[in-house]
């Protein structure tokens, strides 16, 4: 039952009891009080009080029922009609008495229309009554006195319109008051709720970010913030994805096909993908369905038995991180509050991603500085012992011939000059590598470019490793004639003379080290293979870093972690690149690869 028809039933209610109560008084008008009646007059008295009393138990049997809004119309109107009935006819049985009052019950009709219809209803009974009043006032006239008086008929009529605008006026008055009151009280209530509804949105977030700033670790964070969520706003899959450029990376993902669809740590595409455009527009979207949708993505979803999605942006200071998305399998899953929800979640999740980023980058910072600190310390080391080895050697032949130069052979003294000058050329190729790796990081490293014949270098260079020493062979292989690349002479001669080295020192007696030079994809590339004992896949980084060595056996050779490091770092001046391939216990093969002119 509506407020309208509930209004309207109590006041039927209220009307009928007050009938009732009329039966009482209209009895004892009747029967108690003394009235000369005409012929015939008491006895239409009894039988219209007789009415009064049927019509007043009848209308309070139907108040009982339950009526719809117009049902309540219906009967209210029969109500004023049954009223005005009896009031009319209790007006013209005593209208043979004069003084007798009975003429005002005529404005309890009117009063009785303009409660139940407003100014209209008064109004209506009012022009209504105008025939009821001139045939009771010529009835009158025709069988008593006075005559016909036309101001029996004015008068009552313009009271009637008076009072009927006057109550229909307040009547209506307190109805608009009363639905101001009461949509006021549903804006109040409907506010209340939303109030209430927002709290809760606001728990949730508090809730949400304080499983975010539990941790600082990412997969156990993004575990936690889960958790909450789950709890407020049912999901089948939540997904968190940044952007990256032209990439999107899933950094944590939970719920249907999480292992399968868009893995955790996989990457995908942005052209033609929903992502891209929302990137450019970053606001909360509802996808009420997926099925048909003309991102490749979503179909990818759909595959996967979800049909409807929430996307809400991760912003930070103006920037879009990336973005949250929950998805359900029912299609039309989510509403306006939802969004709002994954709106305010989104805010708080970029924050405590950025947090998370910003202490990563920190953490690999400390942790790559320590490891450059201990790479410095080693490298102390290193030359420490580098220099001593070969200062020591020449300090001690050179105080040896100092002192025994005439008592020692003439091959004895030949012998020890041969010691001073291979140290000392280690004293100096040590040197010169610091100076370079100083100037490398200074950006005053220099070069002079000019067309190189690669083919000669190539074999200059493996003859003179050669001829250098005697116990490891060095072969070189030249696949068919190569162009001249535009280089610096000298800095390629270094890198090759590094190369070769380090393969001869490597590389056991007996056993030999192959340089091999060919034309591949547009470049010319240089390979030395060594049949040392290799390297392991973790030091393959490490060893063409400043002071970086190798942690296996095939560290134990000196050095000081540099050559590699400037080596590469000419290729790469040069628009090349320096590689190595190697497995422990299977040698090493470094390939120089050199771009030539377009």
């Amino acid at each position: 039952m509506t407020a309208e028809a509930k209004r309207l039933r109590a006041l039927e209610l209220w009307i009928g009891w007050i009938r009732l109560a009329a039966v009482a008084w209209a009895v004892l008008e009747v029967a108690v009080v003394a009235h000369d009646y005409p012929p015939g007059y008491e006895r239409w008295a009894w039988v219209t009080t007789g009415v009064l009393a049927a019509g007043a138990l009848t209308f309070l049997a139907l108040a009982r029922r339950a009526w719809s809004e117009r049902g309540w119309q219906a009967v209210g109107l029969a109500a004023v009609i049954l009223d005005a009935a009896l009031v009319y006819a209790y007006f013209a049985i005593y209208a043979f008495e004069e003084g007798i009052p009975v003429r005002g019950l005529v404005y309890l009709v009117v009063i009785e229309a303009a409660v139940r219809f407003g100014i209209r209803g008064g109004i209506a009974v009012a022009i209504a009554s105008v025939p009821l009043l001139a045939l009771v006032e010529w009835s009158r006239a025709e069988r008593f006195t006075p005559a016909f008086d036309l101001r029996d008929v004015i008068v009552p009529f313009g009271i009637e319109l008076v009072v009927g605008l006057i109550v229909g006026g307040l009547v209506q008055q307190l109805r608009r008051e009363t639905k101001l009151a009461e949509e006021r009280a549903a804006e109040a209530e409907q506010l209340r709720d939303a109030i209430g509804r927002h709290a809760d949105q606001l728990e949730i977030v508090n809730r949400a970010a304080r499983a975010l700033s539990s941790s600082l670790e990412l997969e156990q964070a993004f575990r936690l913030f889960t958790r909450e969520v789950r709890a407020a706003l049912s999901f089948d899959r939540l997904a968190l994805v940044l952007a990256d450029g032209d990439r999107a990376h899933v950094i944590a993902n939970a719920g249907v096909a999480e292992d399968t669809v868009f893995p955790k740590g996989s990457e995908h595409r942005l052209d033609g993908s929903l992502t891209a455009d929302f990137l450019n527009d970053p606001r909360t979207l509802i996808r009420d369905d997926m099925e048909g949708s003309p991102y490749w993505e979503e179909r990818d979803l759909v595959d996967a038995g979800l049909r409807s999605r929430v996307i809400a942006p991760l912003v930070l200071a103006g920037r879009t991180l990336g973005f949250i998305s929950v998805s359900r399998r029912e299609a039309h899953a989510f509403t306006r509050e939802d969004a709002d929800l994954l709106t305010m979640l989104g805010r708080q999740l970029a924050t405590a991603v950025e947090n998370i980023r910003a202490f990563e980058a920190e953490r690999a910072a400390a942790e790559e500085l320590r490891r450059l600190s201990a790479l410095r310390a080693d490298f102390v080391s290193l030359v420490s012992h580098e220099l001593r080895g070969p200062m020591a050697s020449v300090i001690g032949c050179a105080a040896t011939l100092r002192q025994r130069w005439r008592t020692l052979r003439p091959e004895q003294r030949e012998s020890f000059l041969a010691l001073i000058e291979e140290e000392t050329s280690r004293l100096a190729a040590l040197v010169g590598d610091v100076l370079d790796t100083s100037r490398l990081e200074a950006g005053t490293f220099t070069y002079t470019f000019s067309d190189v014949d690669v083919e000669e270098l190539v074999r200059e260079v493996a003859a003179t490793v050669d001829m250098g020493q005697e116990e490891v062979a060095v072969r070189a292989e030249i696949a068919g004639p190569l162009p001249a690349v535009r280089a610096d002479r000298e800095r390629i001669r270094q890198i090759l003379v590094n190369l070769l080295s380090n393969a001869v020192k490597y590389t056991v007696a007996g056993d030999e080290v192959e340089v091999r030079a060919a034309v591949e994809n547009g470049a010319v590339e240089v390979s030395v293979r060594d049949h040392g004992p290799g390297i392991a896949p973790d030091d393959q980084r490490t060893i063409f870093e400043k002071f970086g060595r190798a942690s296996t056996a095939r560290g134990s050779k000196p050095g000081a972690g540099l050559g590699l490091f400037i080596a590469r770092s000419i290729a790469e001046a040069h628009g090349g690149s320096l590689e190595v391939a190697s497995r422990e216990g299977a040698g090493a093969t470094f390939t120089v690869r050199l771009p030539t002119p377009a």
